[in-house]
């Protein structure tokens, strides 16, 4: 069934197919019971888009009955099966890559670039889990004391809640979405607010390749904290799987404890990136321009805290400063725009917050540190050069285009700078020294690393962290066992 209320991208007059801005309950779009509608504006201009529809909690509870309803006949479906429909989506959505990033770069604000980046790295999910769903291996050994053999399968967990944030609104729905379809679970999608249509677009994109009514549904409301309670409580979702942040991840883990929900959390990051003297500084840079400048640092992975060893201090933040400053601020969807606008006002004023504090505890602005006028939501590539101990800027997510710079002596002395923090999502280092790098990259209190590398993220790799940074791992063969059960049978033969 087709939706009623559609968006169709401005400028293209047909020649892409027109989203639906309805609730995905099973097989229909649907307006939502009280047919309220939530804005979704361009940061770019901050004039609005479209309207999408907004869930009451029973919309909520109808998506779970839909789930439901579906779920043993795709928990059965073979694996094989499920596979070539996983792949039929990743086709489908690579072969509509060009559009879908013009989207995500409208109701998001980032740069165009990057979201043609974000596109393919979240197509990628569908390819792999594709490849993993028939390769969910079960164990079979001999009890210790010989008397029977010990039999291991995995099965489905059931039906699965998923809540996505704004920032990766196509990547993060995949990275989730995937691996639930390839173990054999069905799924309700809650994208954030802000960033609604990528995630209907991709629901689209998967009924159109193949994926059965029910198996995927949708839902976006600007009640969360009901809506979601609500469905946690119904006793019949039994994963709940979250990237948001650290806060509202707290508050679901008591919730989801009620009904002993299963669940998986990637919160919040504070990523140092550490420089050694004898580091390449042509590398380091490269790759300190990818890990704070990727998404316009709207990234839990972000950069966050540059410590950079004295003896290349002064160089390493003079080449910072030449990059960032030739990045061009603009919107999103320009194709000469290098980063984008951010969410919304709220977001800018706290950068503004983070950068004010800073400097007013004695840090060095280098480059940018004030709010550009006109429209949109935008703040300019920065560059903030010793910072003092107790900054906020080195406890909190700055989720911005801000480079904070500490030098920094010893080993000793970064390691114990890097993990003075509750996060503990990622880290980068830089060296030419392997084995100072391994060393190093085992002490800090990460759950990844990336050790002459800007970037970590990989859908064939392990993704989470440590600490208040989460609970589980998404991606590789790590993120389909997250929607599973180990069942173990005893047997004799």
């Amino acid at each position: 069934m087709k939706s009623t209320n559609q968006y169709s991208l401005p400028g293209t007059a047909g020649a892409v197919p027109a989203i639906p801005t309805d609730l995905l309950i099973g097989d229909q779009w649907r307006e939502g019971r009280e047919r309220q509608r939530i804005d979704v504006i361009n940061p770019s201009t901050g004039e609005k888009l479209t309207a999408v529809a907004d869930a009451t909690v029973a919309d909520g509870i109808q998506s779970i009955n839909a789930a439901a309803s579906a779920a043993a006949a795709w928990a059965a479906t073979p694996p094989r099966k499920r596979a070539e429909l996983l792949r039929a989506c990743f086709d489908k959505m690579v072969a509509n890559s060009d559009w879908l990033a013009r989207l995500i770069s409208l109701e998001n604000g980032k740069a165009l670039s990057d979201a043609k980046g974000e596109v393919l790295y979240a197509a990628e999910f569908f390819r792999w889990y594709a490849e993993e769903a028939v390769r969910l291996e079960g164990e079979v050994s001999v009890a210790p004391s010989g008397a029977n053999r010990i039999v291991v399968m995995y099965q489905p967990i059931g039906v699965s809640l998923l809540i996505t944030p704004w920032n990766f609104p196509a990547a993060m729905a995949t990275r989730k979405i995937a691996p639930a379809l390839a173990a054999g679970c069905t799924c309700i999608l809650k994208p954030a607010e802000e960033t609604p249509l990528t995630a209907y677009a991709v629901a689209q994109i998967m009924l159109e390749a193949g994926i059965p009514p029910g198996v995927v549904n949708v839902i976006t409301t600007t009640n969360p904290a009901a809506v979601v309670n609500a469905m946690l409580h119904d006793g019949r979702i039994r994963k709940l799987s979250f990237t948001g942040s650290t806060e509202v991840g707290r508050i679901l883990l008591r919730e989801a404890a009620d009904t002993v929900v299963n669940c998986s959390m990637e919160l919040g990051g504070n990523a140092p990136f550490i420089v050694f003297n004898d580091a390449n500084l042509n590398d380091a840079i490269a790759g300190a321009m990818i890990a704070k400048m990727r998404n316009g640092g709207e990234a839990c992975t972000a950069a966050n805290r540059f410590y950079v060893q004295r003896g290349v201090y002064e160089e390493f933040t003079k080449q910072l400063v030449a990059k960032m400053g030739a990045v061009k601020l603009g919107e999103g969807c320009s194709p000469d725009t290098g980063c984008g606008a951010l969410i919304n006002r709220a977001a800018v004023e706290k950068i503004e917050s983070l950068v004010g504090d800073a400097v007013k505890r004695g840090a060095r602005v280098l480059l940018g540190g004030a709010t550009q006028s006109g429209p949109g939501f935008f703040y300019p590539p920065t560059v903030l050069a010793d910072i003092r101990p107790g900054s906020e800027i080195l406890k909190q997510e700055i989720f911005g285009p801000v480079a904070a710079l500490v030098p920094f002596d010893t080993v000793d002395e970064v390691v114990t700078l890097a993990n003075d923090t509750e996060f503990g999502l990622v880290a980068y280092v830089y060296t030419n020294d392997l084995k100072t790098g391994l060393r190093v990259s085992e002490r800090l209190e990460s759950g990844m690393i990336a050790l002459n590398r800007g970037l970590v993220s990989d859908a064939a790799a392990p993704f989470g962290g440590v600490k208040q940074s989460g609970l589980g791992r998404e991606g590789s063969h790590h993120g389909i066992r997250e929607f599973t059960e180990a069942k173990y049978i005893a047997v004799e033969w």
